[in-house]
């Protein structure tokens, strides 16, 4: 799945014409290159939830014929946020195959056949790949890399079960693997962020994986600095 419903508030005046799925990096969408990165990953078809614009991501979509892929579209009446917009596009799921949850405005160079890979290794409900990068929030993990807690940059911590006397806080990318295990156990409604439902879950023993990139280049595209830095990495 390829989150693309967000307005991409922060790129204004850009975002007001153009859906930050189709912001070009190099002359290409940015929902093109992700898409094509997951496609050289192994995935064989693709949905994309879309409400900002979302009639240009959907002729986009259709002009390209899904990249050689089959793929579908989830129309958000509301933004649903990560989690709500995932558990919309639950039935898409449908093979019993853990899966790839990408950002668009996500720019990777790290190895998703390797995140895939440890996944399934790993038998977690969620494997998320995350790193140490300055972040003003982020995920906690205890040492085994199994998911404990968040905090919120702004001295709030929420815990899953008991607070550990020590953890790492580590930035998330905003790329997971996720098995389809997780939608009968999907017990949040509507709007939320799918950190919410992992937390929860986490909570409840469930295994919310680490798989650290930190080696490889990672940038979102959300400011427009970010973006232009994204833009001469790629020039270059």
């Amino acid at each position: 799945m390829i989150l693309a419903a967000g307005v991409g508030s922060r790129l204004r005046p850009l975002t007001d014409t153009v859906p930050k799925a189709l912001v070009e990096v190099g002359g290409v969408p940015m929902l093109e290159l992700v898409a094509r990165r997951l496609i050289r990953a192994g995935v064989d078809a693709f949905i994309v939830n879309v409400f900002h614009l979302a009639d240009k991501i959907e002729a986009f979509l259709r002009e390209r014929k899904g990249f050689g892929v089959p793929f579908e579209v989830s129309r958000e009446d509301v933004l649903l946020e990560t989690g709500g917009g995932l558990k919309k596009a639950s039935w898409f799921f449908d093979d019993g195959k853990p899966f790839f949850v990408h950002n668009v405005d996500v720019f990777s160079e790290g190895d998703l056949e390797a995140l895939y890979r440890s996944h399934a290794a790993g038998q977690a409900l969620a494997t998320l790949s995350v790193r140490l990068r300055p972040s003003p929030r982020g995920f906690v993990f205890d040492a085994s890399g199994r998911l404990r807690g968040w905090e919120d940059g702004k001295g709030g911590t929420r815990w899953a079960g008991k607070p550990l006397p020590e953890g790492e806080r580590l930035a998330f990318d905003g790329i997971h693997v996720v098995s389809p295990g997780i939608f009968p156990r999907m017990s949040e409604n509507g709007v939320f962020p799918i950190g919410e439902t992992y937390l929860r879950l986490a909570g409840e023993g469930a295994a919310i994986q680490a798989f650290r990139a930190d080696a490889d280049y990672w940038s979102d595209i959300g400011a427009p600095d970010k973006l232009e830095e994204v833009r001469r990495r790629v020039t270059r």
